[in-house]
Protein backbone atom coordinates (compact mmCIF):
# COMPACT_ATOMS: atom_id res chain seq x y z
CA UNK A 1 0.00 0.00 0.00
CA UNK A 2 1.31 3.40 -0.85
CA UNK A 3 1.91 5.47 1.80
CA UNK A 4 -0.62 8.91 1.55
CA UNK A 5 1.27 11.88 0.11
CA UNK A 6 1.64 14.76 3.27
CA UNK A 7 2.04 18.21 1.77
CA UNK A 8 5.43 19.86 3.07
CA UNK A 9 4.92 22.63 5.36
CA UNK A 10 6.65 25.69 5.70
CA UNK A 11 5.88 27.07 9.64
CA UNK A 12 7.30 29.08 12.99
CA UNK A 13 8.24 27.52 15.98
CA UNK A 14 8.71 29.08 18.94
CA UNK A 15 12.68 28.77 17.44
CA UNK A 16 12.89 29.47 14.04
CA UNK A 17 11.22 28.91 11.12
CA UNK A 18 12.07 25.65 9.38
CA UNK A 19 11.41 24.52 5.51
CA UNK A 20 11.99 21.13 4.31
CA UNK A 21 13.73 19.53 1.53
CA UNK A 22 11.81 16.63 -0.18
CA UNK A 23 14.49 14.18 -1.53
CA UNK A 24 18.33 13.92 -1.93
CA UNK A 25 18.84 13.17 -5.57
CA UNK A 26 20.97 10.53 -4.86
CA UNK A 27 18.93 8.26 -2.28
CA UNK A 28 16.35 5.62 -2.90
CA UNK A 29 13.01 6.98 -4.05
CA UNK A 30 10.21 7.50 -2.07
CA UNK A 31 8.94 4.36 -0.79
CA UNK A 32 5.98 2.39 -0.16
CA UNK A 33 5.93 0.43 3.18
CA UNK A 34 6.62 -3.14 1.30
CA UNK A 35 8.97 -1.35 -0.76
CA UNK A 36 10.54 0.01 2.37
CA UNK A 37 11.16 -3.54 3.96
CA UNK A 38 13.54 -4.32 1.44
CA UNK A 39 15.18 -1.14 1.09
CA UNK A 40 16.28 -1.20 4.67
CA UNK A 41 18.02 -4.53 4.07
CA UNK A 42 19.46 -3.72 0.85
CA UNK A 43 21.46 -0.12 1.12
CA UNK A 44 24.39 -0.57 -0.76
CA UNK A 45 27.60 0.46 0.67
CA UNK A 46 27.73 3.72 -1.97
CA UNK A 47 23.96 4.68 -0.49
CA UNK A 48 25.39 4.34 2.92
CA UNK A 49 28.67 5.85 2.08
CA UNK A 50 26.73 9.06 1.26
CA UNK A 51 24.48 9.50 3.75
CA UNK A 52 27.21 9.31 6.12
CA UNK A 53 28.69 12.32 4.21
CA UNK A 54 26.03 14.31 4.03
CA UNK A 55 25.82 16.53 7.30
CA UNK A 56 22.94 18.32 6.45
CA UNK A 57 20.59 15.39 6.23
CA UNK A 58 17.17 15.07 8.11
CA UNK A 59 17.38 11.62 7.72
CA UNK A 60 21.01 10.49 9.32
CA UNK A 61 22.40 11.27 12.57
CA UNK A 62 26.10 9.74 13.68
CA UNK A 63 27.49 8.27 17.12
CA UNK A 64 31.04 7.77 18.06
CA UNK A 65 30.03 4.90 19.91
CA UNK A 66 26.89 4.23 22.24
CA UNK A 67 27.60 4.69 26.23
CA UNK A 68 26.49 7.28 29.11
CA UNK A 69 24.19 9.87 27.43
CA UNK A 70 24.22 8.59 24.14
CA UNK A 71 22.34 5.76 24.55
CA UNK A 72 19.38 8.35 25.37
CA UNK A 73 20.53 10.28 22.71
CA UNK A 74 20.15 7.06 20.25
CA UNK A 75 16.55 6.21 21.34
CA UNK A 76 15.60 9.81 20.72
CA UNK A 77 17.10 9.72 16.97
CA UNK A 78 15.08 6.49 16.80
CA UNK A 79 11.88 8.25 17.63
CA UNK A 80 12.72 11.35 15.16
CA UNK A 81 13.36 8.81 12.29
CA UNK A 82 10.21 7.05 13.41
CA UNK A 83 8.28 10.10 13.56
CA UNK A 84 9.16 11.23 9.91
CA UNK A 85 8.35 15.14 10.18
CA UNK A 86 9.57 16.18 6.99
CA UNK A 87 7.79 13.60 5.10
CA UNK A 88 10.36 11.80 3.56
CA UNK A 89 8.34 8.45 3.63
CA UNK A 90 12.15 7.31 3.43
CA UNK A 91 13.52 5.38 6.31
CA UNK A 92 16.22 7.13 8.77
CA UNK A 93 19.73 5.83 9.63
CA UNK A 94 21.79 6.06 12.62
CA UNK A 95 25.19 5.65 12.63
CA UNK A 96 27.51 4.11 15.60
CA UNK A 97 30.64 4.55 15.15
CA UNK A 98 31.27 7.63 12.97
CA UNK A 99 31.94 11.28 14.36
CA UNK A 100 29.97 14.05 12.96
CA UNK A 101 32.15 14.44 9.77
CA UNK A 102 31.15 11.28 8.83
CA UNK A 103 34.60 9.48 9.80
CA UNK A 104 35.27 6.43 11.63
CA UNK A 105 36.03 6.37 15.13
CA UNK A 106 37.23 3.04 15.14
CA UNK A 107 34.53 2.29 17.74
CA UNK A 108 34.61 -2.26 18.17
CA UNK A 109 31.12 -3.23 16.80
CA UNK A 110 30.53 -6.22 19.13
CA UNK A 111 27.64 -8.67 19.13
CA UNK A 112 26.65 -7.20 22.22
CA UNK A 113 26.76 -3.63 20.55
CA UNK A 114 24.18 -4.84 18.23
CA UNK A 115 21.84 -7.05 20.84
CA UNK A 116 21.71 -3.59 22.82
CA UNK A 117 20.68 -1.59 19.55
CA UNK A 118 18.03 -4.20 18.95
CA UNK A 119 17.00 -3.73 22.56
CA UNK A 120 15.65 -0.32 21.39
CA UNK A 121 13.01 -1.59 19.76
CA UNK A 122 10.90 -3.55 22.06
CA UNK A 123 12.01 -2.77 25.21
CA UNK A 124 9.24 0.14 25.76
CA UNK A 125 10.79 3.36 26.13
CA UNK A 126 9.69 3.93 22.41
CA UNK A 127 5.95 3.58 22.06
CA UNK A 128 4.66 2.37 19.48
CA UNK A 129 7.10 -0.16 18.63
CA UNK A 130 9.30 1.63 15.89
CA UNK A 131 10.50 -0.93 13.18
CA UNK A 132 13.98 -0.87 12.76
CA UNK A 133 16.91 -3.03 11.44
CA UNK A 134 20.33 -3.33 13.19
CA UNK A 135 23.27 -4.82 11.02
CA UNK A 136 27.13 -4.25 10.85
CA UNK A 137 28.87 -2.74 7.96
CA UNK A 138 32.31 -2.08 6.44
CA UNK A 139 32.52 1.20 5.62
CA UNK A 140 35.53 3.46 4.83
CA UNK A 141 37.31 0.68 5.57
CA UNK A 142 36.29 0.49 9.32
CA UNK A 143 33.29 -1.64 11.35
CA UNK A 144 30.33 0.62 11.78
CA UNK A 145 26.66 0.04 13.33
CA UNK A 146 23.70 0.52 11.18
CA UNK A 147 20.23 0.95 12.54
CA UNK A 148 17.88 1.88 9.98
CA UNK A 149 14.23 2.67 11.19
CA UNK A 150 10.96 2.53 9.18
CA UNK A 151 8.46 5.79 9.18
CA UNK A 152 5.72 5.26 11.62
CA UNK A 153 2.38 4.19 10.55
CA UNK A 154 0.95 5.44 13.75
CA UNK A 155 2.72 8.62 14.66
CA UNK A 156 3.63 10.32 17.53
CA UNK A 157 6.02 8.37 18.68
CA UNK A 158 7.32 8.63 22.28
CA UNK A 159 10.59 8.25 23.89
CA UNK A 160 9.74 8.40 27.92
CA UNK A 161 6.90 10.71 27.17
CA UNK A 162 8.17 12.98 24.62
CA UNK A 163 8.16 13.02 20.87
CA UNK A 164 11.26 13.45 18.92
CA UNK A 165 11.54 14.80 15.68
CA UNK A 166 13.96 15.28 13.13
CA UNK A 167 14.50 19.73 12.36
CA UNK A 168 17.25 19.54 9.19
CA UNK A 169 20.27 17.77 10.66
CA UNK A 170 19.17 17.70 14.66
CA UNK A 171 16.98 16.53 17.09
CA UNK A 172 14.29 18.58 18.93
CA UNK A 173 11.04 17.97 20.65
CA UNK A 174 7.81 18.51 19.27
CA UNK A 175 5.63 21.39 19.43
CA UNK A 176 1.96 21.89 19.28
CA UNK A 177 2.15 22.29 15.50
CA UNK A 178 4.33 19.85 14.77
CA UNK A 179 2.27 17.36 16.93
CA UNK A 180 -0.62 18.19 15.01
CA UNK A 181 1.15 17.65 11.91
CA UNK A 182 2.09 14.05 13.21
CA UNK A 183 -1.95 13.25 13.76
CA UNK A 184 -2.84 14.24 10.85
CA UNK A 185 -0.21 11.74 8.80
CA UNK A 186 -1.82 8.63 11.13
CA UNK A 187 -3.74 6.76 8.80
CA UNK A 188 -7.27 5.06 9.70
CA UNK A 189 -7.81 3.05 6.79
CA UNK A 190 -4.42 0.24 7.97
CA UNK A 191 -4.28 0.12 11.58
CA UNK A 192 -4.68 -2.59 14.01
CA UNK A 193 -8.21 -3.17 15.54
CA UNK A 194 -7.09 -1.10 18.58
CA UNK A 195 -6.84 2.24 16.87
CA UNK A 196 -10.28 2.40 14.71
CA UNK A 197 -12.85 4.42 15.90
CA UNK A 198 -16.30 2.97 17.30
CA UNK A 199 -18.46 5.10 15.90
CA UNK A 200 -21.46 4.54 18.18
CA UNK A 201 -19.32 5.92 20.99
CA UNK A 202 -18.86 10.36 21.36
CA UNK A 203 -16.94 11.93 23.69
CA UNK A 204 -19.21 11.81 27.07
CA UNK A 205 -18.35 7.93 26.62
CA UNK A 206 -14.73 8.95 27.83
CA UNK A 207 -13.55 9.70 31.32
CA UNK A 208 -12.20 13.14 31.34
CA UNK A 209 -11.17 12.50 35.16
CA UNK A 210 -9.41 9.08 34.41
CA UNK A 211 -7.40 10.78 31.24
CA UNK A 212 -6.08 14.41 33.34
CA UNK A 213 -5.50 12.85 36.50
CA UNK A 214 -4.77 9.09 35.82
CA UNK A 215 -3.19 8.73 32.52
CA UNK A 216 -1.70 11.66 31.19
CA UNK A 217 0.99 12.07 34.35
CA UNK A 218 1.57 8.26 33.42
CA UNK A 219 2.12 9.00 29.76
CA UNK A 220 3.91 12.37 29.77
CA UNK A 221 7.07 13.65 31.21
CA UNK A 222 6.01 16.65 34.03
CA UNK A 223 8.46 19.88 32.14
CA UNK A 224 5.74 18.41 28.71
CA UNK A 225 2.78 18.74 30.81
CA UNK A 226 3.13 21.87 32.52
CA UNK A 227 3.63 23.40 29.07
CA UNK A 228 1.11 22.41 27.30
CA UNK A 229 -1.34 24.68 25.68
CA UNK A 230 -3.37 21.97 23.65
CA UNK A 231 -7.26 21.53 24.31
CA UNK A 232 -8.94 18.95 25.90
CA UNK A 233 -9.41 17.24 21.91
CA UNK A 234 -6.58 17.49 20.77
CA UNK A 235 -4.68 15.69 24.03
CA UNK A 236 -7.12 12.68 23.43
CA UNK A 237 -6.16 12.27 19.81
CA UNK A 238 -2.38 12.86 20.74
CA UNK A 239 -2.53 10.03 23.04
CA UNK A 240 -4.98 7.83 20.10
CA UNK A 241 -7.99 8.00 22.15
CA UNK A 242 -10.11 9.28 19.39
CA UNK A 243 -9.58 10.14 15.86
CA UNK A 244 -8.65 13.67 15.40
CA UNK A 245 -9.61 16.69 17.29
CA UNK A 246 -12.01 17.20 14.40
CA UNK A 247 -13.37 13.90 14.85
CA UNK A 248 -14.14 13.37 18.24
CA UNK A 249 -15.23 9.58 17.49
CA UNK A 250 -13.46 7.55 20.21
CA UNK A 251 -11.44 4.78 19.04
CA UNK A 252 -11.03 1.18 20.51
CA UNK A 253 -8.19 2.05 22.70
CA UNK A 254 -9.94 5.11 24.04
CA UNK A 255 -12.83 3.59 24.90
CA UNK A 256 -11.08 0.41 26.85
CA UNK A 257 -8.56 2.83 28.20
CA UNK A 258 -10.66 5.65 29.15
CA UNK A 259 -14.77 4.28 28.87
CA UNK A 260 -17.07 5.38 31.39
CA UNK A 261 -18.83 1.78 30.44
CA UNK A 262 -16.15 -0.08 27.98
CA UNK A 263 -18.12 -2.91 27.56
CA UNK A 264 -21.40 -1.06 26.34
CA UNK A 265 -19.09 -0.86 23.11
CA UNK A 266 -17.08 -4.21 23.50
CA UNK A 267 -18.84 -6.55 25.50
CA UNK A 268 -15.77 -9.46 25.40
CA UNK A 269 -13.40 -6.95 26.97
CA UNK A 270 -14.39 -8.61 30.87
CA UNK A 271 -12.64 -11.06 32.69
CA UNK A 272 -14.81 -14.23 33.75
CA UNK A 273 -13.23 -15.61 37.07
CA UNK A 274 -14.44 -19.00 38.61
CA UNK A 275 -13.62 -21.22 41.86
CA UNK A 276 -14.07 -24.44 41.38
CA UNK A 277 -14.19 -26.66 44.27
CA UNK A 278 -12.20 -29.52 42.38
CA UNK A 279 -10.67 -30.70 39.65
CA UNK A 280 -13.40 -30.91 37.05
CA UNK A 281 -15.39 -28.51 35.47
CA UNK A 282 -18.60 -29.48 36.64
CA UNK A 283 -17.63 -29.63 40.14
CA UNK A 284 -19.47 -27.20 42.58
CA UNK A 285 -18.11 -23.60 42.20
CA UNK A 286 -17.60 -21.52 45.43
CA UNK A 287 -16.85 -18.06 44.02
CA UNK A 288 -17.44 -16.99 40.73
CA UNK A 289 -16.70 -13.08 39.69
CA UNK A 290 -17.83 -11.05 36.08
CA UNK A 291 -15.10 -8.51 36.04
CA UNK A 292 -15.52 -5.64 33.77
CA UNK A 293 -14.61 -1.79 33.50
CA UNK A 294 -11.68 -0.11 31.96
CA UNK A 295 -8.36 -2.13 31.34
CA UNK A 296 -6.97 -0.70 34.52
CA UNK A 297 -10.13 -1.24 36.47
CA UNK A 298 -10.22 -5.17 35.28
CA UNK A 299 -6.32 -5.71 35.90
CA UNK A 300 -6.66 -4.22 39.41
CA UNK A 301 -9.31 -6.44 40.66
CA UNK A 302 -8.37 -9.61 39.06
CA UNK A 303 -5.37 -9.23 40.55
CA UNK A 304 -7.34 -8.99 43.52
CA UNK A 305 -9.22 -12.10 42.67
CA UNK A 306 -5.86 -14.12 42.15
CA UNK A 307 -4.47 -13.19 45.69
CA UNK A 308 -7.32 -13.78 47.53
CA UNK A 309 -7.61 -17.68 46.22
CA UNK A 310 -3.14 -18.10 46.32
CA UNK A 311 -2.72 -20.04 49.86
CA UNK A 312 0.40 -20.03 51.44
CA UNK A 313 2.24 -22.86 53.45
CA UNK A 314 4.50 -22.60 56.28
CA UNK A 315 7.61 -24.34 55.91
CA UNK A 316 9.14 -25.11 59.51
CA UNK A 317 11.48 -27.72 58.42
CA UNK A 318 13.53 -27.54 55.76
CA UNK A 319 14.85 -23.76 56.79
CA UNK A 320 16.63 -22.34 59.85
CA UNK A 321 13.58 -20.05 59.42
CA UNK A 322 10.06 -20.50 58.79
CA UNK A 323 9.09 -19.87 55.26
CA UNK A 324 5.48 -19.07 53.28
CA UNK A 325 5.66 -20.66 50.29
CA UNK A 326 2.68 -20.04 47.69
CA UNK A 327 0.68 -22.36 45.58
CA UNK A 328 1.75 -20.51 42.57
CA UNK A 329 3.91 -17.47 42.44
CA UNK A 330 1.85 -14.39 42.26
CA UNK A 331 4.21 -12.90 39.84
CA UNK A 332 3.43 -15.64 37.30
CA UNK A 333 -0.27 -15.56 37.44
CA UNK A 334 0.05 -11.63 37.42
CA UNK A 335 2.24 -12.13 33.66
CA UNK A 336 0.22 -14.53 32.58
CA UNK A 337 -3.30 -12.52 32.79
CA UNK A 338 -1.41 -9.39 31.58
CA UNK A 339 -0.50 -11.54 28.11
CA UNK A 340 -4.05 -12.55 27.96
CA UNK A 341 -5.86 -9.29 28.19
CA UNK A 342 -3.12 -7.48 25.62
CA UNK A 343 -3.02 -10.03 23.46
CA UNK A 344 -6.81 -11.50 23.05
CA UNK A 345 -8.55 -10.64 20.41
CA UNK A 346 -11.10 -7.75 20.97
CA UNK A 347 -12.64 -7.94 17.15
CA UNK A 348 -15.99 -10.17 16.21
CA UNK A 349 -16.35 -11.73 19.64
CA UNK A 350 -17.96 -11.51 22.96
CA UNK A 351 -16.00 -13.95 24.52
CA UNK A 352 -14.36 -12.65 28.37
CA UNK A 353 -11.22 -13.49 29.19
CA UNK A 354 -11.33 -16.64 31.57
CA UNK A 355 -9.97 -17.32 34.75
CA UNK A 356 -10.73 -21.19 35.86
CA UNK A 357 -9.21 -21.84 39.31
CA UNK A 358 -9.27 -25.67 39.93
CA UNK A 359 -7.66 -27.63 43.16
CA UNK A 360 -4.19 -28.86 41.35
CA UNK A 361 -3.97 -25.96 38.53
CA UNK A 362 -5.13 -22.39 37.26
CA UNK A 363 -6.40 -22.25 33.58
CA UNK A 364 -6.59 -18.67 32.14
CA UNK A 365 -7.98 -18.70 28.27
CA UNK A 366 -7.51 -15.88 25.94
CA UNK A 367 -9.94 -15.27 22.75
CA UNK A 368 -8.02 -15.66 19.86
CA UNK A 369 -5.55 -17.63 18.40
CA UNK A 370 -1.63 -16.83 18.00
CA UNK A 371 -1.10 -13.58 15.99
CA UNK A 372 1.51 -12.88 13.05
CA UNK A 373 5.21 -14.03 13.70
CA UNK A 374 3.77 -16.43 16.70
CA UNK A 375 2.46 -19.59 15.57
CA UNK A 376 1.25 -22.70 17.41
CA UNK A 377 4.61 -24.25 16.98
CA UNK A 378 7.10 -21.44 18.05
CA UNK A 379 4.42 -19.88 20.61
CA UNK A 380 5.95 -19.12 24.13
CA UNK A 381 9.74 -19.80 22.47
CA UNK A 382 11.86 -16.61 23.65
CA UNK A 383 12.35 -14.24 21.46
CA UNK A 384 8.98 -14.49 19.37
CA UNK A 385 6.38 -12.27 20.33
CA UNK A 386 4.01 -9.99 18.06
CA UNK A 387 1.19 -7.76 19.10
CA UNK A 388 -1.86 -7.68 17.64
CA UNK A 389 -2.98 -4.62 20.03
CA UNK A 390 0.58 -2.65 19.92
CA UNK A 391 -1.40 0.14 21.27
CA UNK A 392 -3.07 -1.32 24.21
CA UNK A 393 0.48 -2.75 24.93
CA UNK A 394 2.01 0.93 25.08
CA UNK A 395 -1.34 1.89 27.34
CA UNK A 396 -0.42 -1.11 29.64
CA UNK A 397 3.22 0.05 29.65
CA UNK A 398 2.00 3.35 30.22
CA UNK A 399 0.17 2.47 33.48
CA UNK A 400 2.98 -0.05 35.21
CA UNK A 401 1.83 -3.29 34.36
CA UNK A 402 4.20 -4.57 31.69
CA UNK A 403 8.03 -3.17 32.40
CA UNK A 404 9.24 -4.54 29.56
CA UNK A 405 7.87 -6.14 26.07
CA UNK A 406 8.57 -9.93 25.13
CA UNK A 407 9.76 -11.07 28.58
CA UNK A 408 6.27 -12.27 30.25
CA UNK A 409 5.94 -15.80 29.71
CA UNK A 410 9.81 -15.97 30.20
CA UNK A 411 9.57 -14.24 34.05
CA UNK A 412 6.61 -16.54 34.56
CA UNK A 413 8.20 -19.99 33.65
CA UNK A 414 11.20 -18.65 35.76
CA UNK A 415 8.97 -17.43 38.84
CA UNK A 416 7.16 -20.90 38.96
CA UNK A 417 10.30 -23.09 38.49
CA UNK A 418 11.87 -21.15 41.61
CA UNK A 419 8.68 -21.57 43.60
CA UNK A 420 9.25 -25.15 42.67
CA UNK A 421 5.80 -25.55 40.22
CA UNK A 422 5.83 -27.89 37.14
CA UNK A 423 6.02 -26.14 34.13
CA UNK A 424 3.46 -24.27 32.33
CA UNK A 425 1.90 -25.35 30.12
CA UNK A 426 0.13 -23.80 26.75
CA UNK A 427 -2.45 -25.24 23.80
CA UNK A 428 -2.83 -23.23 20.92
CA UNK A 429 -5.73 -22.92 18.40
CA UNK A 430 -7.09 -20.81 15.99
CA UNK A 431 -9.55 -19.14 17.97
CA UNK A 432 -8.58 -19.12 21.09
CA UNK A 433 -4.89 -19.42 23.87
CA UNK A 434 -4.84 -21.60 26.68
CA UNK A 435 -2.50 -21.58 29.87
CA UNK A 436 -2.36 -24.45 32.61
CA UNK A 437 -0.11 -22.97 35.56
CA UNK A 438 0.05 -26.84 37.81
CA UNK A 439 -0.37 -26.37 41.23
CA UNK A 440 3.35 -26.72 43.82
CA UNK A 441 3.04 -30.21 44.98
Amino acid sequence: MQLPEIPLRRYSTAASTLQFSTVVPTWPRKASLRELWTQMKSFSNEELLTMLDDLESDRVERKERLSGDVKTAARQAVCAFANDLPGNKQAGVLFIGATDGGKPSKTPITDELLRTLSDFRSDGRIQPFPVISVSKEKLKGHDMAVITVMPSDMPPVRFDGRIWIRVGPRRAIASAQDERILNEKRKFLDVPFDLQPVPTASLPDLSRTVFENDFLPSAFAPDILETNGRTYEERLSSCKMIVSPDNTTPTVLGILTLGVRPQDFLPGAKIQFLRIEGTQLDNDVSDELLIDGTLSEVLRSAETKLQSHNRRAVDIVSQPRHQLTPDFPQVALQQILYNAVLHRTYEGTNAPTRITWFEDRVEIISPGGPYGSVNQKNFGQSGITDYRNPNIADVLKTLGYVQSFGRGIPTARSAMAKNGNPEIEFECSQSAVSCTLRRKK
